[in-house]
């Protein structure tokens, strides 16, 4: 499975999205999203990031964990997109 993350909105400060564990880095869990560490991404209007969740084999790729700095001014506005290469099966409708 793919991410497809586009920005809506410039943001002037804070509000990049951050992946603490790029690179395998941090992984042992003693950060704060607030340090907002690891790679960060300035929200651009018209921007996109694509990322993966999965690992070929369908495994978890853990270094896909993402999350959002604080804003510190301005409004954040992202829409998403998830990429899937099966159907999906809601149990609820099954």
């Amino acid at each position: 499975m793919a991410t497809f993350l586009l920005y809506l909105t410039d943001v002037p400060e804070g509000g990049e999205t951050m992946f603490p564990f790029e690179n395998g880095l941090n992984m042992d869990g003693s950060y704060l999203y607030e340090d907002c560490i690891g790679l960060r991404v300035r929200p651009r209007k018209g921007d996109g990031i694509l990322f993966y969740s999965l690992f070929p084999n369908g495994t978890h790729d853990p270094t896909s964990l993402h999350g959002s700095c604080p804003v510190i001014k301005g409004t954040k506005w992202v829409t998403t997109k998830w990429i899937h290469d099966q159907e999906l099966r809601n149990s609820a409708m099954d």
